[in-house]
């Protein structure tokens, strides 16, 4: 279970993705120097209902199947490009500062 520091920092780090861009579960838990990115997912799906979740996918630019057909509205909503049902990450990779 992660701690409120390292819950905090990812909540920190997730509130910084701009409008139109994405992270992935990796880049927050590298940003936030966490072990694995399953504590990054973790996080996210406990404690994100307030945050703008949706910028948040899988490396391959993938959402979770249970929410893929919200998430991938909210991001074309945004203007990020998505194609087959999945996120060009080449374009709209947010870069995270740690």
């Amino acid at each position: 279970m992660p701690t409120d520091e390292q819950i905090e920092r990812v909540r920190e780090l997730v509130r910084s993705v701009p409008e139109g861009a994405v992270t992935t579960y990796g880049d927050l838990a590298e940003a936030a120097h966490l072990p694995s990115p399953r504590i990054s997912a973790w996080i996210m799906k406990h404690d994100s209902s307030d945050l703008p979740w949706h910028r948040v996918v899988r490396a391959d630019g993938t959402p979770a199947p249970h929410i893929a057909a919200k998430q991938l509205e909210l991001l074309r909503h945004e203007g990020v490009p998505v194609r087959d049902g999945r996120v060009d990450m080449k374009s709209a990779r947010a870069t995270l500062t740690p």
